[in-house]
């Protein structure tokens, strides 16, 4: 059991994928966790799971977490405020200004109440979807601002440690566009993407490999949450499609003219490259890992041979990604590893009987 930051007892309202989540860390670093859900039977769930007990009339959490749907969010925060006097209350929505906005327009005493956004998540929500590890490594947003009582701040902070995410303390404003970017816009981007395939010939959409899969993967989200999302960071949101839109409009203009297509299209392209060397982590600039394409053949057996023999060579695999189109006899496995343990993978891998992609595959 590791030792927990967060102290007292703590109170989840809302019982679905991220409630339930940071509940089994809590439960396994010792905290005790009550729950509480509009529905009973997502508390059952929950419960069931392991990420904590049915709330009791006794309760006197020190931390109120809310992980319910944005549109109520404001108004859980509200009565939570009442109904806890003594407790910080957080929230872990995906927007923040206009909940903060309608929290002040109801002149609550909003010196408890810290706003704050895991960045995790999942396709699919709900407990059953709920995973202990889904905060490691993940941005965790706290919004400080002034008039916080003493320790608020630091409760939450505590929260995310213990959940394994980094924290990054922001405002409100400053929180609301940078999702604009980088999590709201390509869930617009990514629906309307896959929105084309609708209606499109099925022999053309049987055509589709990784690319096409990287693009979409986020379109299979859930729709009522998406529209509350958006609904409450239009502003910032409408900024970052009007940008988008704008270089869209010149490729189409430069395509239907025919003149000037090489030169717009270049600079889309390497702009688009600029920006992806700028993303961190593991899907991002290729500089932080080297990228190993492994050829598989499709039989049984052959991934997990590719695993068990990457394990056997010492080399730790930074991450994991597959494309494999139904019906192909082949598929890819692409590996990530430190640049410095990938020309010595390659040739190991090479020596055990393994195809690499680009290298006479």
């Amino acid at each position: 059991m590791t030792e927990s930051r967060v102290s007292g007892s703590v109170r989840i309202i809302g019982a679905g994928l991220l409630g339930a989540s940071i509940g089994l860390v809590l439960r396994r670093n010792g905290v005790d966790v009550s729950l509480v859900d509009s529905s009973p039977t997502a508390v059952k769930l929950a419960t069931e799971y392991g990420a904590g007990r049915p709330s009791r009339a006794d309760d006197a959490p020190t931390l109120v977490i809310v992980a319910t749907p944005p549109d109520v969010v404001a108004d859980v925060v509200a009565g939570a405020l009442d109904e806890f006097p003594d407790a910080i209350i957080c929230d872990v929505a995906s927007v923040k200004g206009s909940i903060l906005h309608d929290l002040e327009a109801r002149g609550v005493d909003l010196a408890r109440y810290v706003g704050s956004h895991p960045m995790a998540g999942r396709e699919r929500g709900g407990a059953v979807s709920a995973r202990a590890d889904i905060f490691t490594g993940r941005s965790w947003v706290v919004c400080s601002r002034d008039g916080l009582a003493p320790g608020a701040i630091r409760a939450v902070v505590d929260l995310a440690t213990d959940c394994g995410a980094n924290v990054v303390e922001m405002s409100t404003s400053d929180h609301d566009a940078a999702v604009a970017l980088v999590s709201h816009v390509p869930q617009i981007v990514a629906s309307a993407v896959a929105s084309s395939l609708v209606g499109a010939p099925a022999k053309s959409v049987e055509l589709a490999g990784g690319g096409l899969r990287d693009v979409t993967r986020i379109a299979a989200s859930d729709a009522n949450l998406w529209i509350q999302i958006l609904g409450a960071n239009s502003h910032d949101i409408t900024s970052v499609l009007e940008g988008i839109r704008d270089r869209l409009d010149a490729v189409v203009a430069a395509l239907k003219d025919g003149t000037a297509t090489t030169a717009t299209l270049a600079e889309l392209l390497a702009s688009g490259n600029a920006g992806v060397a700028r993303i961190p982590g593991k899907h991002g600039a290729s500089a932080h890992f080297a990228t190993i394409l492994v050829v598989i053949d499709d039989r049984p057996g052959q991934l997990a041979k590719l695993l068990t023999d990457i394990g056997e060579l010492d080399v730790n695999m930074e991450d994991l990604r597959l494309e494999h189109s139904p019906g192909s006899a082949i598929g890819f496995a692409e590996v990530s590893v430190l640049p410095a343990a990938e020309a010595g993978l390659v040739r190991a891998l090479e020596e055990r009987g393994w195809r690499i992609a680009g290298d006479g595959a």
